[in-house]
């Protein structure tokens, strides 16, 4: 049986797809797949992905298994031997972050009814390019943890567009990491989160349309400075905003 997919998969990228109307569900890798109505699914390959096994469930019982190859991509590693990492215990961080994570996590496992993800996305803030996907340092020889979205140099009060549109899944803060934090569901389990804003326009349930304000560029939570992080989730999957960006 042929992939019901078009186009090819590559790390930290989304492969859209057609099931067959003999399919009744779907899942990647052991995830579930949401299908649509008209039976068009997506589905999120992570960094280091290299290949997944697409699952199809069909009416009278039978399963098809789907080997599919993922593209490899070269990602920025940074290597300083001589400078060894340096955990800084922070009893309030550890404190609160047990909530903090499972706050986010309830947020995250709703669905929401958005066609947003069926869109050509913007970025969500003018400014330069800081941060990419999948970028990572190693330090002594200890690999940190990959960067996991885009970040955008844009000072702060800078606004904040939906890159897509979408429903307000979480709109709160400052976290311990985040900051305030805006999560936004754009359906078929992609959802953008929005870090470190200094201020959120939005709240939760709200319908968003491309291009509409949903806050202002901040520093609050672990931030050096005024930017945004945009990162981008597929179920538990994260991907690449900027593949999504069209030029």
């Amino acid at each position: 049986m042929q992939a019901p997919l078009g186009g090819g998969a590559v790390q930290g990228g989304l492969l859209y797809g057609v099931a067959p109307t003999s399919v009744t569900s779907l899942a990647l890798d052991g995830q579930p797949v949401p299908l649509a109505t008209d039976r068009h699914f997506l589905l999120g390959f992570g960094r280091d992905t290299v290949t997944g096994r697409l699952t199809l469930t069909n009416a009278d019982g039978s399963v098809t298994s789907i080997d599919i190859p993922v593209a490899a991509r070269t990602f920025n590693i940074q290597s300083i031997p001589n400078l060894p990492p340096r955990p800084v215990p922070d009893a309030e961080f550890e404190a609160r972050r047990p909530a903090e994570l499972a706050k986010i996590g309830a947020a995250r496992a709703i669905p929401a009814a958005s066609e947003g993800w069926r869109m050509t996305f913007a970025l969500p803030a003018a400014g330069a390019i800081s941060g990419v996907y999948g970028s990572q340092r190693i330090l002594a020889g200890t690999p940190q943890a990959p960067h996991a979205g885009l970040d955008i140099a844009a000072p702060a009060g800078a606004p904040v567009l939906a890159p897509a549109d979408g429903v307000v899944k979480l709109a709160e803060g400052p976290f311990t990491l985040e900051g305030n934090l805006v999560l936004l569901d754009h359906g078929a389990g992609l959802v953008s989160a929005f870090l470190h804003l200094s201020r959120i326009d939005v709240q939760v349930g709200q319908v968003v349309h491309r291009g509409e304000a949903i806050g202002h560029v901040g520093a609050t939570g672990r931030a050096t400075g005024p930017h945004l992080h945009w990162g981008l989730t597929w179920g538990t999957v994260r991907v690449d905003p900027q593949l999504l960006v069209k030029p």
